[in-house]
């Protein structure tokens, strides 16, 4: 399960990097685009999505000892979204050992 795991994070995080850097080709991530105004069910993913973040960030808090480290996750999950996500769960399971499984993955460091 672990080996599948990492698989999958490693493919989200390479299209999330994909998805950005093509979307910074087709449009200036400064320009407000009449969608983020105008549309609710918009302004309802991107709530959707905030409240994930913060839900995974609790599980961040709940891993790691260090305020550093929390810190640093909270602005890397708030200005990056799933590319930080997946780059903290890779890191994660990576640094299991051989035989932890998943229980390694939710236990604390």
């Amino acid at each position: 399960m672990v080996v599948f795991l990492r698989w999958l994070y490693i493919l989200i995080f390479c299209t999330m990097v994909a998805v950005t850097i093509w979307s910074a080709t087709q449009e200036n991530i400064m320009a407000i685009p009449p969608v983020v105004l105008n549309d609710v069910w918009f302004k309802a993913t991107l709530v959707d999505a905030y409240f994930a973040f913060f839900f995974f960030f609790l599980w961040v808090c709940q891993r790691e000892k260090s305020a550093l480290v929390k810190v640093l996750m909270f602005f890397a999950i708030a200005g990056l979204g799933n590319i930080a996500m997946s780059l903290y769960v890779l890191r994660v399971l990576f640094q299991l050992k051989p035989g932890d499984g998943l229980n390694g993955l939710f236990a604390k460091q």
